[in-house]
């Protein structure tokens, strides 16, 4: 399934937005232009549909701190989504005055139907919800018995994975949080999640990771993954060198590049669900990050990801550079005094690139410049 539209409204520095999404999706922009909370719209409804509508408000400040600043007039928030074009979801959450918590204050599904019309599965507030107002705290998409008839599109929410991998989290899991945490974006969890997958499906992902890693990190032999003495899962990797016989080391060992390819090349063969990749390029060399869009075109013809949506952020040229990638793959986001401008490519753009050797880095990556970054030089 693919996420083909997405709509938001008053989402965080997003006043609004109205885009097409193919397979697969660049965004690009200045520093702090907001592209991680792009993403993390499509993380709320993984959340939502998880963990409930409050805690996922919850878990990002409350509604304050989601809702665009300058949304006074009409301050509820809305994201709206398409899928495959043949669902539509669309979630407003908002809150009564003088009440923090968060509210429904229209929840709709549509499913368009073999006569070419869009079919209402569910419109809210409804009869139940104006008998029972305290209903509207929770959405129709996390409720089972609400849910029956559109259920796949909540397990689709729920199978979105958001990675920013934070390589120091991967080597002290417990650095920040002492207890344990599940399905971590920056890979506390990591190996323990590469350990509790089945051993059959462990093996043929770290044997295809393993091929990926050799051909990118020197004197490198072989990654698996074992458990200590007191039963705590580790990687175990062995680099050859001077020594004669080579040396094992653990992930406390491996450098942040390492770490970082390691969960991307993991990341690429788990689940089927869309694929959030924040700056995947961080630590990377350039030759490696120039072949990223060529790994996501491997893990979409393999069986058990075929299909898979991938979305990615990133201020990489080198990444950019590959000739696979069209200006149309591409979202350029633009800060302007009315919130976050989801820019496309234009006319123009779509043009330079069908008559000659240019590539997006070329032509959209020049865009994201700052106006003012030769005034940096007088720091």
């Amino acid at each position: 399934m693919l996420l083909t539209h997405i709509k938001l409204m008053n989402w965080k520095n997003f006043s609004s937005a109205d885009v097409d999404c193919g397979k697969r999706v660049f965004i690009i922009g200045p520093n702090a232009s907001g592209k991680s909370n792009f993403l993390d719209a499509l993380r709320f409804l993984r959340d939502v549909a998880k963990d409930g509508l409050e805690k996922a408000v919850t878990a990002r400040g409350g509604l304050k701190s989601i809702r665009y600043i300058q949304a006074r007039q009409n301050p509820d928030i809305n994201i709206s989504v398409t899928i495959d074009d043949i669902w539509r979801y669309s979630l407003t959450f908002g809150s009564e005055r003088r009440r923090s918590s968060p509210l429904v204050i229209e929840e709709i599904v549509e499913k368009y139907t073999n006569n070419g019309q869009w079919k209402k599965i569910i419109q809210r507030p409804d009869k139940n919800d104006e008998g029972d107002p305290v209903r509207l705290q929770q959405s129709a998409l996390q409720q089972v018995n609400a849910n029956k008839d559109f259920r796949e599109i909540a397990d689709f929410f729920a199978s979105i994975q958001y990675r920013h991998i934070l390589p120091q989290l991967v080597r002290e899991p417990k650095s920040f949080l002492p207890g344990p945490v599940s399905n971590d974006p920056f890979g506390r969890d990591l190996v323990f999640n590469i350990w509790k997958t089945s051993e059959k499906t462990r093996q043929a992902r770290l044997k295809r990771i393993n091929k990926g890693l050799q051909a990118a990190v020197p004197n490198f032999k072989g990654l698996t993954v074992e458990q200590d003495t007191n039963g705590i899962p580790h990687f175990r990797v062995k680099y050859e060198h001077w020594r004669q016989h080579g040396a094992y080391q653990s992930e406390a060992s491996f450098s942040d590049g390492t770490l970082r390819l390691v969960a991307l090349l993991w990341s690429l063969l788990d689940t089927t669900g869309p694929l959030l990749l924040e700056e995947p390029e961080l630590s990377l060399h350039e030759e490696i990050i120039s072949k990223i869009p060529t790994l996501l075109n491997i893990a979409e013809k393999d069986k058990k990801t075929a299909g898979r949506q991938a979305f990615i952020t990133t201020h990489s040229e080198a990444l950019l550079s590959d000739p696979g990638i069209g200006v149309e793959e591409v979202l350029r986001l633009e800060p302007s005094n009315s919130g976050v401008l989801v820019q496309t490519a234009t006319d123009e753009d779509k043009k330079l690139m069908e008559d000659g050797a240019l590539t997006v880095a070329d032509i959209l990556l020049p865009k994201t410049r700052p106006a003012n970054i030769n005034q940096l030089r007088s720091f």
